[in-house]
């Protein structure tokens, strides 16, 4: 399921507080530790968020950021859901210029297999959506690169653990 070496997913239940983010990222950076994927949203629970955190290291590392972040007042909870099995999401939009009907027909013979959506088209260009695992994102950019990319947006990854028990799982 991951590509790099040493990623880690981690979830982080939070209380919804001002600042929150600021602090947790301030811990990553301060100590050094590189986030290559954050997205943050609230629970159903308004006065909760998730945030989803990717980032690298060796399991010295990992269990150090799991303890750092168990230290903040704000943090309910710390998962890192790598290794248990979990679900991941990520979605991208990708503009392209296809100024030919052969180069808009290979774009839209991508996004096809990749299950895309075409978002957006002018004459000149066709946006793209593609939703999925990181790595077929991933790959759907590695072969987006022969064309001239004008424009694009990733979101990051999103993830929970596989179903398990629900009554354990709350939140």
């Amino acid at each position: 399921m991951e590509k790099i070496k040493g990623t880690h997913t981690i979830s982080v239940l939070v209380e919804n507080r001002f600042g929150v983010l600021a602090r947790i990222a301030g811990l990553f950076s301060g100590r050094g530790y590189n986030i290559a994927s954050l997205t943050v949203h609230e629970t159903n629970d308004p006065s909760f968020s998730k945030m989803t955190i990717v980032t690298a290291g060796d399991e010295a590392v990992i269990e150090q950021i799991h303890k750092q972040l168990n230290k903040l007042v704000e943090v309910v909870k710390v998962t890192d859901l790598t290794g248990g099995g979990f679900v991941e999401r990520e979605i991208s939009l990708v503009k392209l210029r296809t100024p030919t009907p052969e180069l808009r027909s290979q774009v839209l013979q991508l996004a096809e297999i990749f299950n895309g959506s075409v978002v957006s088209v002018s004459r000149d260009a066709i946006a793209i959506e593609i939703s999925g695992r990181s790595d077929r994102i991933d790959d759907f950019m590695e072969l987006i690169r022969d064309f001239e990319v004008i424009d694009m947006a990733r979101s990051g990854r999103v993830a929970i653990a596989r179903c398990a028990n629900p009554a354990t799982d709350a939140l």
